[in-house]
């Protein structure tokens, strides 16, 4: 960037006068000016009064340069100037004779290069922190954040603290006008976790909920996952989300922030699974009131039902049934939760061609994708990561759930597979007995979404079986598992089992 170089203007005669009635003036700037390229093209000449616009002389860089008269104006005809200092002077050499100082001139510097402006910050794995952004603004003479001014050091340094992870507009602006933007993104990372599946009435329990305790507090775990609203639709704690009294879908297994508070004291997070579309209470109220288009439908007009029982899926596509799950998500959020974890965010199993989605608009993956990316601004307002669970095969065969990953990974912060051996079949990934091969298929099938969501900035932390079906599985298969999944990139998980009891011997406890 060039120098500021200012001068004074020369002594003006008697005889100056008598010929001109006053100076010349040079419009667009002052003394010493710094100005980008543009301001330069708007340089001009006022002539004085009573002076024939003809009679003054422009010159540039001391070579006369043409201008075009407008009025008692001289506008440069072409100011298209390179960087660096420059100097304009006017003069009059017209028939009065007069003396070689009777001219006004200005220096000034043409600046065209913008400061250089960089942002950084370290990312985030809790979103109830504040955060610290710094960065430099070099050759900037002035620095704002979302218009707000920010303090510059005389080098160009700046920091600032932001109350919560969020994206913020930096502009940062040079003497001569030149201006730098950037849009920055605090980047955000899921803090991972060993967790464990708790329901309502588990937690409630103290023969389900003290060993899972016991395993918190040697460090074998360092999450609990602990249900908001389950499979039947039954909240477990007393929402005061509006729909949710209305319908009489909440419960009183346990208070929600006293069981928040009580874990995070032990250095636990919480993860609250968030049942989304299987919901057999909304579903039935909707319908035996009159709000049919709530719930999915055969293509006769009936409640869906399927292997899931009557009024088993409420309509992902209707604006209500959006609306109380992302309340319910919001309100968990802003009690605490850490993650709010979806379940059954998907179309149940069957034909689309055998079911009523009323009001849907486009396909039923879209409409989920997109009840993804609301649902993360909403608890990301209050410091909520977002995570969605999906089925194993979605990886390979989206259509049939409408799960489709990469573009639901673009809006969460995880994606949590159900990769249980004993859900595939003989064969799957090339391996002949999942149920009997733990390590292999997961291995195969966890790998298979690491590499599905690759830059979208979305993990994989899995569902993993800690539950028995064809075979028995103790720590040695849960064991599998865990170290199948982490030796393909994805060491964080979530153990599954519906009765909520683990065995402590297959997770390793705090060194």
């Amino acid at each position: 960037m060039g120098a500021v170089v200012v001068v004074a203007l020369a002594v003006v005669t008697p005889l100056t006068v008598r010929a001109l009635s006053a100076d010349p003036v040079v419009m667009g700037m002052e003394d010493g000016a710094v100005m980008t390229a543009n301001a330069a093209r708007d340089l001009a000449v006022t002539v004085p009064e009573g002076t024939n616009p003809d009679e003054v002389e422009l010159l540039l860089d001391g070579k006369p340069v043409q201008a075009k008269a407008e009025g008692n104006r001289l506008v440069l005809a072409d100011a298209d100037l390179a960087e660096g200092e420059h100097t304009l002077t006017a003069r009059s050499p017209g028939s009065v004779p007069l003396l070689p100082d009777d001219e006004v001139s200005r220096r000034f510097t043409v600046d065209g290069t913008p400061p250089k402006l960089t942002v950084a910050a370290d990312a985030v794995t809790d979103l109830r922190k504040p955060v610290e952004v710094r960065g430099t603004a070099e050759g900037a003479s002035a620095l704002t954040m979302d218009g707000k001014p920010v303090e510059l050091a005389q080098d160009g340094r700046f920091a600032v603290t932001l109350p919560t992870a969020a994206t913020v507009q930096f502009q940062a602006r040079d003497a001569a006008g030149n201006i730098a933007e950037q849009k920055f993104t605090v980047d955000t990372r899921h803090p991972g976790m060993r967790a464990v599946h708790m329901s309502a009435a588990g937690w409630q329990s103290k023969g389900l909920r003290e060993p899972v305790l016991a395993m918190a507090r040697e460090g074998r775990i360092d999450t609990v996952q602990l249900d908001i609203k389950d499979e039947s639709g039954e909240i477990g704690y007393k929402s005061n989300v509006p729909l949710a009294k209305e319908i009489g879908s909440t419960r009183d297994y346990y208070d929600a922030k006293a069981v928040i508070d009580e874990l995070h004291k032990m250095g636990v997070r919480v993860v609250g699974r968030l049942v989304a579309f299987r919901d057999p209470i909304m579903a039935r109220a909707s319908w035996e009131s009159g709000k049919k288009d709530r719930v999915i439908q055969t293509s006769g007009g009936t409640p869906w039902a399927s292997s899931y029982g009557q009024y088993s899926f409420t309509n992902f596509a209707h604006p209500d049934v959006i609306a109380y799950n992302i309340g319910l998500a919001e309100e968990a959020a802003s009690l605490g939760f850490d993650d709010i974890l979806y379940d059954y965010i998907r179309r149940p199993e069957g034909a689309l061609s055998s079911m009523k989605l009323p009001g849907l608009k486009g396909t039923p993956e879209d409409s989920i994708v997109d009840f993804v990316a609301k649902s993360r601004d909403a608890v990301r307002k209050h410091g909520a990561f977002l995570g969605v669970s999906v089925f194993g095969i979605a990886v390979t065969r989206p259509a049939p759930v409408a799960q489709d990953i990469p573009g639901m990974a673009k809006y969460a912060d995880y994606i949590a597979p159900m990769v249980y051996p004993s859900h595939w079949g003989p064969g799957e990934y090339g391996v002949a007995r999942p149920e009997s091969q733990p390590y292999d298929i997961t291995a195969r099938s966890v790998g298979d979404f690491v590499k599905k969501v690759e830059g979208t900035g979305s993990e994989i932390i899995p569902w993993l079986q800690a539950f028995s079906l064809g075979v028995s599985y103790g720590p040695k298969e849960v064991r599998a598992q865990i170290d199948a999944s982490k030796s393909v990139g994805a060491p964080s998980f979530l153990l599954w089992d519906p009765a909520c009891r683990y065995n402590p011997a297959a997770l390793d406890p705090k060194t």
